[in-house]
C-alpha cells in the first residue's frame, strides 16, 4: 500500500476534507466541492448518460429521485461472507477482483490510522492481498481525492475509487481534467452511503456514551431494522434500538453542517453504490449504469442476490423527524418519547414501520429536509446554490418549498 505524504488542508468553511484542497491546485475547491454549488443533472449525464427520472406519474416521486440515476436494485450477500467483513464483504471483493483481473491497476480507499483503528487513512492499494487491511468502518474525515495525481503520476493510469459522496462528488468533477491532463484512461467508482459522519474525535465521545469499555470495541453499524449493533474484542454482541441512543447527550455540534445539509446520501455518482438502507438485513446495491454491471459480474456465483423488497408506510416517520429537526434548529429541545413508551416503540418499529425500500425513502427524505430546514437557519444565502432541484421534490409533499431568493435556475 502506498500513502503519499500531503500537505496541510487550508481552511475551509463547510468542509470535509476530501482532498482537493490538499492538491498542487486548491482552487478547484471551487468548481469540484458538493458544498459550494454543485451540478448533479450536468454530472449525472456525463456519467450514466442521463438525469434521474423526476416522477412516475406527474404525482408518486419515482425511485430514482430518491436514490439517483440506476439500472436496478439489488438485496444481496456475499457467500461465504469475507472473515472480519463489516457486513459480508462486498466492497472488499470487488476491489480484490478489479486488481486480481487486470481491470484497474490501483484502487485508492481508507485503510486504519495506526495510531487509531476509528481513523480512516486514504491509501493506493495495487496488490489484492493488502485489501483485507481496509475493510470495515471508519468515521472521519480523510483526504482520499489526494491521491489520484500522485497515483497518476507513478503510472497507475486505471483506477478504482472507493469513496463517500462528498469524495466522489470531486473525483467526478475533476474526472475530464484527470484524463486530458493526467494521463487517467479508466476510472471505476464503489460509492457508499454516507451523511451522517463527523469527526473521529467526536465519534470516540459517542462510543464512550454508549459501551461500557469503548477501547473494546470493534464493530459498529446502523442497521435497518431500527438497531445499531456493537461488537467487541472479547465477542460480545450488543444491539441498541434507535430509540435509546443517547443522542439527546450529543453537542448541537456533534454532526458539522456539512453532513447535516448532504444532499447526496446515496451516492448517486457512483457506478455502483453498496449500502445498507433498503437491503432488510442484506447488502442494498444500485446498478448505476454498464460499468457498475460489470462489477457486479465479478462476483459471479459468490453473490447471492434478490429484488429488494418494501413495506410500510414512511410519511408519518418522516413528518416526525422534521417536527424534531425544525425544534432543534430553532434552539427548541427535542419532543423525545416517555422512557416507558420505548420499548414498545422499538418492538413495534422494525414490523410495522417502514422497511427495504421504504425505509430508505424515509431516511434519505429525512435527510434532504434536514437539509433545507439547517442550511435556511445557519446559511440561508447558500440555499439558492447548494440545494439541487430532485431535493426540492423531495421536501415538497412535507410542505417545504423554495422562496423566490431560494429558488435556483431549475429549481
Amino acid at each position: 500500500m502506498l500513502t503519499p505524504e500531503l500537505p496541510a488542508a487550508p481552511h475551509r468553511h463547510l468542509c470535509t476534507d476530501c482532498g482537493v484542497s490538499r492538491t498542487n491546485n486548491p482552487k478547484r475547491c471551487a468548481s469540484a466541492c458538493q458544498f459550494i454549488q454543485p451540478d448533479y443533472g450536468q454530472l449525472e449525464q456525463r456519467i450514466h448518460g442521463r438525469q434521474r427520472i423526476p416522477e412516475a406519474n406527474h404525482q408518486q416521486l419515482h425511485d430514482e429521485v430518491f436514490f439517483g440515476p440506476h439500472r436496478r436494485m439489488l438485496q444481496a450477500s456475499l457467500t461465504p461472507a469475507l472473515e472480519g467483513a463489516q457486513w459480508t464483504g462486498i466492497t472488499t471483493r470487488l476491489a480484490e477482483r478489479l486488481l486480481d483481473t487486470g481491470e484497474v491497476d490501483a484502487v485508492i480507499t481508507m485503510t486504519a490510522d495506526p495510531d487509531d483503528v476509528w481513523r480512516p487513512k486514504p491509501v493506493i492499494v495495487t496488490k489484492s492481498s493488502d485489501l483485507s487491511q481496509c475493510r470495515g468502518m471508519r468515521m472521519g474525515y480523510a483526504p482520499l481525492v489526494a491521491l489520484v495525481e500522485p497515483a497518476l503520476q507513478q503510472g497507475l493510469h486505471r483506477l478504482a475509487l472507493i469513496g463517500i459522496p462528498c469524495q466522489v462528488y470531486a473525483a467526478r468533477a475533476l474526472q475530464p481534467e484527470w484524463e486530458r491532463e493526467h494521463g487517467l484512461t479508466k476510472l471505476v467508482v464503489i460509492g457508499i452511503p454516507c451523511s451522517d459522519n463527523t469527526t473521529t474525535e467526536r465519534f470516540h465521545d459517542f462510543l464512550a456514551l454508549v459501551a461500557p469499555e469503548p477501547k473494546d470495541v470493534t464493530y459498529l453499524e446502523f442497521c435497518a431494522d431500527y438497531h445499531v449493533e456493537i461488537r467487541t474484542r472479547q465477542g460480545q454482541v450488543r444491539r441498541i434500538p434507535f430509540l435509546k441512543l443517547p443522542l439527546s447527550e450529543l453537542p448541537a455540534d456533534f454532526f458539522p453542517l456539512t453532513c447535516r445539509t448532504c444532499v447526496d446520501y446515496t451516492n448517486s455518482l457512483s457506478d455502483l453504490t453498496v449500502g445498507y438502507m433498503g437491503g432488510r438485513g442484506e447488502q442494498w446495491l444500485i446498478v448505476r449504469n454498464e460499468q457498475g454491471e460489470q462489477l457486479v459480474s465479478l462476483l459471479g456465483s459468490a453473490l447471492r442476490s434478490a429484488a429488494p423488497t418494501s413495506a410500510g408506510d414512511r410519511m408519518g416517520a418522516v413528518r416526525g423527524f422534521i417536527r424534531n429537526v425544525e425544534r432543534s434548529a430553532g434552539g427548541l429541545p427535542l419532543q423525545r418519547m416517555p422512557k416507558w413508551l420505548r420499548p414498545l416503540v422499538s418492538w413495534m418499529m422494525p414490523r410495522v414501520g417502514p422497511r427495504g425500500l421504504e425505509f430508505a425513502r424515509a431516511r434519505v427524505q429525512m435527510k434532504a429536509a434536514e437539509t433545507v430546514i439547517h442550511l435556511r437557519r445557519e446559511q440561508g444565502q447558500r440555499v439558492k446554490h447548494m440545494v439541487p432541484p430532485h431535493v426540492w421534490r423531495l421536501v415538497q409533499e412535507h410542505g417545504l418549498r423554495p422562496s423566490a431568493q431560494e429558488r435556483g435556475p431549475t429549481a
